[in-house]
């Protein structure tokens, strides 16, 4: 091993990289206070990893986009996993950059001569909520959609460059498939570019003016150790303490969200990631032309503060009773956003409208998900309710139905409701007033009376009726008791009930009534003896639909007594 090591080194110079990297002087040896740029870097490293597992299978389109993320989220191995921890990451990121920036200020390693490393950090920080606000949109789903919308919005409301600005960050005048791919490419090129960059720069000059030493030490003599092995494991402790974390939350989350696809025509009521809720929740008190103000003006300012901090701070005591005004302004800002954040989510849990929204968004998005384990169609996003046969009867009532037929108040009333189609309440309401408009009294099927029979009698035929289509949950014995009273009211002098046929004058048979079998035989003739006859004013709707297409019909209306 050692020959190896000679020749690689003769080769590569491992052994002085290796020196330069694991022989570095730590003024005052080791410590758990210098761990939090090594976490940092670690989770950076986890984010470049995960990312490039996930680009292995995402599609930047908005047709593919949602998909894509549908199909790593519930087929891939570990997808799921692999996602949460990538969005686990992006929060770790924030809260360490917190920290790191605090335990900074209060040591003052901004002060001379580390003040452009303390500016490269502040470009970082920029960086990472670039990072989160393009990555933000990428799963093309409702809630990253819309959020970015409000994001864009606002940078669009930018005093001369605003208009230009969101042009280009969407790719156009509207949101579309450039947005997505101009996101995509800021996201996976551009600042990851940046951000190694700017990573590589912060390490070097923090390796070139040395760990800043706590501020007790300025009058005790100078103790070093090299960075191995005590400080290295040290750093390893807490990285592997951070990752253990991610781990839980992604584990105790089962992954990352994903709402449903995202609609341009749908109403969502959308809120940022936690780290962006503090900006939500400043633009609240500063309502019309002065969210501008708050969106741009307050981050301005509170970057100021920090970028002039190594500036103005020229004192030559690093002990933080002698910085406390200047600690107090970073604190503040901190402390700001936190509290602005944590009011955020208190109005959030009390407002009934948007948890009411939200209980609908995951409804949706379970909906969602599950049509999207029978694939996507190539139209992507909310094509993926076409999977679903209610949805695809939907269209096809919106197409060849709403001429005559109503359904939940859309619709022209020229034949019977929809609504709850032969349930027992629709059957109820019929035989209670069959000529009602509701029901058949626009068509040339008329002359049928209301039953009879009231109370205990009554009940029983509905059951009876209900039963015909061979429904879940029927009473046997009240529907038993309804034959009777079906036979003992003569009504069998004009319903057949073998199901075969019919007297073809406006009687149909009832054998079968609004089973699948029934319903199909029906769409396909309802002029025929065995339903209408000459009465009828119904088009052979089956031979104007695709199997698919009737099979989404007769399965709908099931659903709809049953429901």
């Amino acid at each position: 091993m050692k020959r190896l090591g000679d020749w690689l080194d003769v080769r590569i110079g491992h052994r002085a990289l290796l020196h330069t990297l694991f022989d570095e002087p730590v003024p005052g040896g080791a410590r758990f206070t210098y761990v939090l740029g090594s976490a940092l870097v670690f989770v950076l490293g986890l984010q470049v990893v995960t990312g490039m597992l996930m680009a292995a299978f995402y599609a930047p389109s908005a047709t593919d986009a949602w998909a894509s993320v549908a199909f790593l989220q519930q087929q891939v191995t570990l997808g799921w996993f692999i996602r949460g921890l990538h969005s686990a990451g992006a929060s770790a990121m924030v809260i360490l950059t917190a920290l790191h920036l605090l335990q900074v200020t209060i040591w003052g390693a901004y002060r001379k001569p580390r003040e452009v490393n303390w500016w490269v950090g502040l470009a970082l920080m920029l960086t990472l909520f670039a990072f989160a606000l393009t990555g933000y949109l990428l799963p093309w789903d409702q809630k990253g959609y819309w959020a970015t919308q409000v994001a864009t919005s606002l940078v669009g409301a930018m005093p001369i460059v605003g208009p230009w600005l969101k042009r280009f960050v969407q790719g156009g005048s509207e949101y579309g498939n450039l947005t997505l791919t101009h996101f995509y490419a800021l996201h996976t090129l551009a600042l990851p570019a940046l951000m190694v960059a700017l990573t590589v720069v912060h390490v070097a000059l923090m390796r070139r003016h040395g760990v800043t030493p706590g501020w007790k030490r300025k009058r005790e003599p100078q103790v070093s150790a090299p960075f191995s092995p005590d400080q290295l494991l040290r750093d390893l402790i807490a990285m592997a303490l951070v990752l253990a974390v991610m781990v839980l939350v992604v584990v105790h989350g089962h992954g990352a969200g994903l709402e449903a696809p995202a609609d341009p025509s749908s109403a969502y009521d959308a809120r940022p990631e936690w780290y962006f809720l503090p900006l939500y929740q400043l633009l609240k008190y500063f309502p019309g032309p002065l969210e501008v103000v708050a969106a741009i003006g307050v981050p301005l300012v509170a970057g100021g503060v920090l970028f002039f901090l190594p500036l103005v701070d020229r004192g030559s005591d690093r002990a933080p009773g002698a910085r406390k005004a200047l600690i107090f302004a970073v604190v503040a800002i901190l402390g700001g956003a936190v509290t602005l954040g944590v009011l955020a989510s208190r109005a959030d849990k009390h407002n009934a409208a948007y948890q009411k929204s939200r209980v609908q968004a995951e409804a949706e998005s379970r909906r969602a998900l599950a049509l999207a384990t029978k694939g996507v169609p190539p139209a992507g996003g909310v094509a993926v309710y076409e999977n679903d046969p209610v949805e695809r009867a939907r269209t096809v009532y919106a197409e060849r139905c709403g001429g005559c037929h109503t359904y939940q108040g859309a619709g022209e009333r020229k034949a019977p409701d929809l609504d709850g189609w032969s349930s027992r309440g629709w059957i109820r309401a019929f035989l209670k007033d069959p000529e009602n408009d509701r029901f058949y009294g626009k068509t040339r099927v008329r002359g049928m009376k209301p039953v009879k029979p009231t109370g205990a009698d009554f009940d029983a035929l509905v059951e009876w009726v209900y039963s015909l289509g061979g429904s879940r949950g029927v009473n046997a014995k009240l529907a038993a008791r309804g034959r009777e009273v079906f036979e003992s009211e003569s009504c069998d002098e004009c319903h057949d009930t073998d199901g075969i046929k019919g007297e073809g004058d406006g009687t149909p048979n009832l054998g079968g009534r609004a089973s699948p079998e029934w319903l199909k035989a029906f769409l396909t003739d309802p002029g025929g003896d065995r339903f209408f006859g000459r009465k009828n004013d119904m088009p052979k709707v089956a031979a104007k639909l695709s199997d698919d297409e009737l099979e989404a019909v007769i399965d709908w209306l099931g659903r709809e007594r049953a429901r």
